[in-house]
């Protein structure tokens, strides 16, 4: 197989630029991988298909407003987009800026009185290190303070302030990620209770996002193809819960990547590159049902979503969520496939 055997034709207005009105109103395209069919509901349906043993496994992480925009020295505008911290303080941090060219090593950032920004390094991949430099000492504070939410690149508008609350999952709590785990966007408190009382679990895990999870795969043997790696924790309960369910049923890549990291690795907590994709020898060892948004042709998500309900069946099933116009990526409708 190629990349290109996964690539598709999506109609730019197919791209949400707004949630939906309501959390768990978006559609739902339900595969069923065993007859290879599927069926168009409403993801509030979701419980409908759960059953006493199974345990949902959410990913708590939450999204950070990573996004800085203030003025370089000299005056000029200028973005600093925070992807890790690389300390327990929160000071420093990897990061993306733009001009690129007009912040080397030693440049600062003014975003408001004073915070700020130094460039004090520079990555391989054109990525930054910057100290951060806040009143009080309080860098998380100034963030959540001034930061806005980084919305991916093909919502076109800037962030609203509502974006604050729809940008994020209402189960939310382990701040770090720098693009929200979109699957998990569409719950509300009530579908969650639902889903309990069909008699399923609830584990949660944390797998903080990092521009990776999203990169374009650039090589026809996508295979030799590698990610980011990204920081992940699971807690010895919910593991317990995920090791004794009758059925895993993961929301979201993130949370897939974290179970079948643990399962691989056999440590609840450190980093993961993990790769999933058509020809990787039993690939899912842990998960028996995934829900997912739609993603981006050539990228790693959808061939893990390839994996998992077979290349042949994830690409038709793509085919038909554009021709029945389902709404696409962050803010768009979901998959369920079981």
């Amino acid at each position: 197989m190629r990349l290109s055997d996964f690539h598709y034709d999506l109609p730019p207005e197919l791209i949400a630029q707004e949630p939906p009105p309501e959390r768990d109103g978006a559609r739902m395209l339900v595969v069923h991988r065993a007859t290879g069919t599927w069926a168009d509901r409403i993801f509030r349906d979701l419980p409908e298909y759960l059953r006493p043993g199974d345990c949902l496994v959410l990913n708590d992480s939450r999204v950070l407003p990573s996004r800085l925009l203030g003025h370089r020295e000299g005056g000029g505008a200028a973005e600093v987009l925070l992807l890790e911290p690389l300390d327990a303080a929160s000071i420093e941090w990897r990061a993306l800026v733009r001009p690129g060219k007009k912040l080397p090593t030693g440049a600062r950032v003014r975003f408001d009185g004073e915070f700020e920004a130094e460039i004090i390094g520079r990555g391989e991949r054109g990525e930054r290190t910057v100290r951060l430099t806040a009143p009080d000492g309080d860098v998380l504070g100034a963030i959540d303070r001034h930061g806005h939410m980084p919305l991916p690149p093909y919502i076109k508008r800037p962030d609203a302030s509502t974006d604050r609350e729809r940008y994020q999952t209402v189960f939310a709590n382990e701040r770090g990620s720098v693009a929200a785990p979109t699957a998990g966007l569409h719950f509300t408190p009530e579908v969650l209770d639902r889903a309990q009382a069909a008699g399923a679990g609830v584990a949660r895990v944390t797998l903080h996002v990092g521009l990776g999870t999203f990169q374009s795969v650039e090589r026809e043997d996508f295979e030799n193809h590698s990610l980011h790696y990204e920081r992940y924790s699971v807690s010895e309960e919910s593991w317990r819960r995920i090791e004794t369910a009758r059925r895993v049923v993961a929301v979201g890549t993130t949370s897939i990547r974290t179970v079948e990291s643990v399962a691989r690795l056999g440590v609840l907590s450190g980093s993961t590159n993990l790769f999933l994709h058509p020809g990787v020898e039993n690939p899912f060892r842990k998960v028996g049902a995934i829900l997912t948004n739609f993603h981006l042709p050539d990228t790693s998500l959808l061939l893990l979503v390839a994996a998992f309900a077979g290349p042949d069946l994830a690409m038709a099933a793509y085919r038909h969520a554009v021709e029945s116009r389902y709404r696409f990526f962050s803010y768009g409708d979901c998959m369920l496939i079981v």
